[in-house]
Order: structure tokens, then C-alpha cells, then sequence
């Protein structure tokens, strides 16, 4: 007769779990801000995912692809999303003038950062000891 060999865990009535190995181990070095997927765009925004897949083609709307292909946002992307809207809707531009819209903006606000930076530098004292 053989001796089977029983857990702690089985003794005392609990069921026994199965353990998971993954075949390769995925170290991420930081957080992905890449959260919110698709769907959750897509009712954020009221917009069908056809249109916010096409954003993110003409690259108006930033996304990740995971291994399986499906859209994973930043949680910021409901907004750039009603920023692109309204300049359309404002401007009466198209989608490609809205991204050069975009990268002026970007660029502006950029510019201003650094101004105030160094205005705020240049106030401050220094002491030279």
C-alpha cells in the first residue's frame, strides 16, 4: 500500500487551488500609464470606436497596442478627444490641420513652461560663496 502525501491545506477541508506558472516572466519597469481600453473611450467620449480608432490612426488621440491588438488609452484620453471635437467643431478644420493645430499648442505650452522657468530663476538670489 502506498502513503499519499496530503497538504496542510487539504486536511483541513480547504479545496485544493491549482498554481499557475506563466511560461515567460514579464518584468515592467514602470507603471503603464496606457489604462483605460477602448470601450471605455468609447463611453466616455460618445463616440463610436470606429471614429476613435481612426483618431488614434491619424495620431490626434495617443494609445497603446497590447499582444493582442486591442487599444489601451492614457486616462486623459476622453479629454484630447473633446479638445480634437471642438476644434473641428470651432475651427471648422480638418482632421489633419487639427494635428497641426495640436503640435503648435503643444509646442506653445512647452515654451511658456520654459519662460516661466527661467523667469522665476532669474528672480531668485543667488549666492555665490
Amino acid at each position: 500500500m502506498r502513503a499519499e502525501h496530503r497538504s496542510p491545506a487539504r486536511e483541513a477541508g480547504q479545496p485544493r487551488t491549482r498554481a499557475a506558472y506563466p511560461l515567460v516572466r514579464v518584468y515592467r519597469t514602470s507603471p503603464s500609464p496606457y489604462q483605460l481600453p477602448l470601450a471605455g473611450v468609447v463611453s466616455r467620449s460618445g463616440l463610436p470606436p470606429e471614429l476613435v480608432s481612426r483618431f488614434v490612426a491619424l495620431g490626434l488621440v495617443d494609445a497603446e497596442r497590447d499582444a493582442r491588438g486591442r487599444l489601451w488609452f492614457r486616462p486623459s484620453a476622453p479629454s484630447a478627444i473633446a479638445r480634437v471635437l471642438r476644434l473641428r467643431d470651432g475651427l471648422c478644420l480638418n482632421y489633419a490641420a487639427i494635428g497641426v493645430v495640436l503640435d503648435l499648442l503643444d509646442r506653445i505650452e512647452r515654451l511658456e513652461t520654459a519662460l516661466r522657468h527661467s523667469e522665476r530663476a532669474a528672480k531668485e538670489p543667488t549666492t555665490w560663496t
